[in-house]
């Protein structure tokens, strides 16, 4: 039987969570000023890896080690597994991005006990953001209290909606086209997980994708969600080493984005 960790011990991880992503924001930085450095390869159809994303998430593990030996480490590049005690990191959010030149792309690291988010920081240096949630105690932005959007009319509504090669792309299409019809406009900017930061502040009134992995998702989410965003259970099912569909949208609008989407309210893995 597992021991959930105490108030204190979750208070030490979310602690050194903040500085632990600076170094890692600065580390990423320095690469993504030097573009000849990258050595960007595919790993499939949109799916670039860069020198960038092994570096940061080895230097992570390292962190880890050194501050808390006994917790685990899952990363988009170097795979782990799941424990009691769970990082989940990617290192680069928004790779295509990054590997353009292009500020949208953020640092992700979520923090899992007993199998429930607890901790989660987006840290997107490029643009001075960096957002925190803890379950229970809100979610900020550089600091500050933020909240999910009031809008109310889908007409007035901003949504972003990504687009995962692991799904077909006339789901994509056809979703998109209904969010259009009701009068939403619809965007799409390359990182799930900044994607997914802006409706926490309120930014936009929604993000979906039919897919997407854990790494991309587990900080963020956590982060809407205190923020008052309604989630879908994306967390159910085997979440972790298979993904599932993604919800968060403004409380007033969840019902009207949720059926535009297609995506249902406890959805299995998707592979």
């Amino acid at each position: 039987m597992s021991i959930p960790l105490s108030d204190r011990e979750l208070s030490l991880r979310f602690l050194a969570m903040s500085g632990m992503a600076q170094e890692l924001g600065e580390l990423a930085s320095r690469y993504f000023a030097d573009q000849g450095s990258l050595n960007t390869q595919m790993k499939g159809a949109q799916d670039f890896v860069t020198e960038a994303d092994h570096a940061v998430e080895v230097l992570f593990r390292k962190q880890i080690a050194a501050a808390f030996p006994d917790d685990s480490v899952m990363g988009e590049e170097m795979g782990g597994g799941g424990t009691d005690r769970l990082w989940i990191i990617d290192p680069i959010d928004g790779t295509a991005n990054f590997a353009r030149g292009d500020r949208q792309w953020c640092i992700s690291i979520g923090f899992v006990a007993a199998g429930r988010p607890e901790l989660g920081i987006i840290h997107a240096p490029s643009i001075g953001e960096t957002y925190l949630g803890r379950r229970g105690q809100g979610a900020t932005l550089n600091g500050k209290p933020i909240r999910a959007a009031e809008t109310r009319d889908i007409r007035r509504s901003v949504v972003e909606f990504g687009w995962s090669t692991r799904m077909p792309t006339r789901l994509y299409i056809e979703a998109v086209e209904r969010l259009y019809e009701l009068g939403a406009h619809v965007k799409r900017s390359g990182s799930g997980a900044l994607g997914l930061a802006q409706v926490a502040a309120g930014r936009t009134d929604g993000y979906a994708e039919l897919h997407i992995n854990s790494w991309d998702a587990a900080a963020a989410l956590l982060i809407a969600e205190e923020a008052g965003a309604r989630i879908n259970e994306f967390f159910s099912g085997d979440w972790l080493e298979k993904g599932n569909p993604i919800l968060a949208t403004a409380p007033n609008l969840w019902e009207v984005i949720r059926e535009a989407s297609g995506i249902a309210n406890a959805p299995p893995s998707a592979n």
